[in-house]
């Protein structure tokens, strides 16, 4: 099945090394799902219920041979040997990665004068890069995803430091309009109040497609009219279209939760627990500077 979340691209079955092949003879995220319980089914005709379990069901996911099915004559039975995810590996992960962003966010806020933005401009543009290397190439390992949180730490710290100067406060006051955005659309998903669907995910998307082609627009049109189309002025059109951003990162949220639990009832391996955390980091990191960008225009009116 397909990933939700477009920053995870084509689904799980790359996202971690050994592919597809792995976890099953087409891969857990790929069509033919329901081989799990057997090529000929568990009551085809002519069959027997009695016949060994493992025949009768199939192998589950990335199971070595004896765990879903009987050990050849004198092999003893042997464990699985891929540790699946869990939510505990998701947290952990998300956590530990957002913690590395913020220690070099406060890095380099903590520099003297404005040697921070010596460091701000390489540090985002390498970020960029290597989030859609990462995003592309659906790369699931610690060194990628922490240093992309760490990077994207100096481009964050430098900005954060620069809007503060101007709006004192403001920074804590996103931080916790962030949280509070994260932490709302998370007691939405765990109790139902908006389900996760495919036409859902269709809208989010499509949302998110529109966004960044107006951006880029406006960014086109400023070159020629002052101010482009009015986006980012800081006019009550700026104010609204900042809102309609915030309101679809918050939606995309929804969406990377589903992607976690989706991976967890698939079966995923638990290193791709970083690759969940990336997708969760892009996210909020593009919601908190939104809501930065917002308070901005509310502290000029």
């Amino acid at each position: 099945m397909p990933s939700h979340n477009p920053v995870f691209g084509r689904g799980f079955a790359n996202a971690a090394s050994g592919g597809g092949q792995q976890y099953g003879q087409q891969g857990y995220g790929a069509p033919g799902y329901g081989q799990q319980y057997g090529q000929q089914g568990y009551a085809a005709p002519g069959q027997q219920y009695g016949q060994p379990y493992g025949q009768q069901y199939g192998q589950p996911y990335g199971a070595p041979q004896g765990y879903g099915a009987p050990a050849p004559a004198g092999q003893p039975f042997s464990p699985p040997t891929t540790r699946y995810m869990t939510m505990d590996d998701v947290v952990q992960k998300t956590g530990l990665s957002f913690l590395v962003t913020v220690l070099a966010a406060a890095a380099v806020w903590a520099m003297p004068g404005q040697a921070a933005w010596g460091l701000a401009l390489p540090a985002v543009l390498v970020a960029f890069v290597l989030g859609l290397v990462i995003a592309f190439k659906q790369i699931a390992n610690p060194a990628a995803t922490l240093a992309y949180g760490a990077l994207y730490g100096v481009g964050l710290g430098a900005i954060s430091e620069a809007f503060n100067t101007i709006y004192p406060g403001i920074v804590v006051q996103a931080i916790i309009g962030t949280f509070g955005v994260f932490a709302g659309m998370l007691v939405v998903y765990k109790t139902g109040a908006i389900r996760v669907t495919p036409k859902l995910t269709r809208w989010v998307v499509g949302a998110l497609f529109g966004v960044l082609a107006l951006v880029l627009v406006n960014l086109v049109v400023g070159f020629f009219v002052p101010g482009g189309l009015g986006l980012r002025d800081g006019g009550p059109l700026a104010i609204v279209f900042s809102l309609v951003v915030i309101g679809v990162a918050a939606f995309s949220l929804l969406l990377d939760f589903d992607m976690a639990d989706e991976a967890i009832r698939r079966g995923a391996p638990a290193k791709f627990a970083w690759y969940i955390a990336f997708g969760l980091l892009v996210t909020v990191v593009w919601l908190y500077l939104e809501i930065l960008r917002l308070l901005s225009y509310f502290q000029d009116n």
